[in-house]
């Protein structure tokens, strides 16, 4: 597949759409924003919910792929959950297919299998082919994103990475964020490389960077081409002496979805 120049950002607003603004572009993308909030010192940006079929259909025009990063990004009351992540994610894909556009890379989350227990030994051997274990209604929405984009592809060709992405953000907080940390350059590099490799059909892959702690398998992120840099691992002394190390006693500690997965009346059962 020829290097997509246009590419459609939804979510431009939020915390990784503020970070991709700024390190997509040098991979020689131009940038069209959409967010239902205005995106700041950006005055072309398209400001619009995905059920503004209208405004999907101007942000469409000319597109060579899509990044779709927008909805909720927190689990939420089913209702808001179905109309920004489910509908909206319909809604999107829906547009893409009238315009022809061929190529998306889905934020996705770890929270799609947010019950499925961490490695005991910090092994990263949980593959993506896990069955999905959704934590929260969140969680549940981002299985519903990976099938409709595997019907979209068998259907309508349009080819789609779905990023299982971790906690990306400029350096990890936590002890658990030590092992799920994607990296604000290595989701540039990972974003990169699910919109330029060829054949992808629907891929599934996890989104973190190169940690030392890591707790699943990246080989299907890096059989795209992607190349992880960065480690969480010069953080982790400090967060370890500030926090404690995690414990499997815990339901926050002994789940991928931490907290997520301990919210009463979730756990225990």
């Amino acid at each position: 597949m020829t290097a997509p120049r246009t590419v459609l950002l939804t979510g431009a607003a939020g915390g990784v759409g503020t970070l991709m603004r700024a390190l997509l572009p040098p991979y020689g993308y131009r940038l069209r924003l959409f967010d239902q909030r205005p995106v700041d010192g950006e005055p072309d940006a398209i400001t619009a919910e995905l059920a503004d079929t209208e405004a999907l259909r101007e942000a469409m025009d000319g597109v060579d792929a899509i990044v779709h990063l927008a909805g909720i990004s927190l689990e939420a009351p089913f209702e808001k959950i179905l109309r920004a992540n489910i509908e909206g994610t319909y809604r999107l894909y829906e547009a893409a297919r009238a315009a022809g556009v061929r190529r998306v890379v889905f934020a996705s989350s770890n929270h799609a299998v947010g019950f499925t227990p961490r490695p005991a030994d910090g092994s990263g051997a949980i593959p993506v082919g896990t069955p999905r274990r959704p934590d929260t209604y969140y969680g549940l929405s981002k299985g519903f994103g990976e099938d409709l984009a595997s019907l979209y592809w068998d259907l309508h060709g349009i080819e789609t990475v779905s990023v299982r992405i971790g906690s990306c953000c400029p350096e990890p907080t936590s002890v658990r964020m030590l092992s799920i940390w994607l990296s604000p350059a290595d989701c540039a590099r990972l974003l990169d490389a699910a919109l330029t490799a060829p054949g992808v059909g629907h891929t599934v892959v996890y989104g973190s960077s190169a940690n030392t702690r890591l707790w699943w398998d990246l080989s299907t992120a890096r059989a795209l081409g992607y190349t992880p840099r960065d480690d969480s691992e010069p953080y982790a002394a400090e967060l370890i002496a500030a926090q404690g190390a995690l414990d499997p006693g815990n339901p926050a500690h002994a789940r991928l979805g931490g907290s997520f997965c301990t919210d009463p009346p979730r756990w225990p059962h």
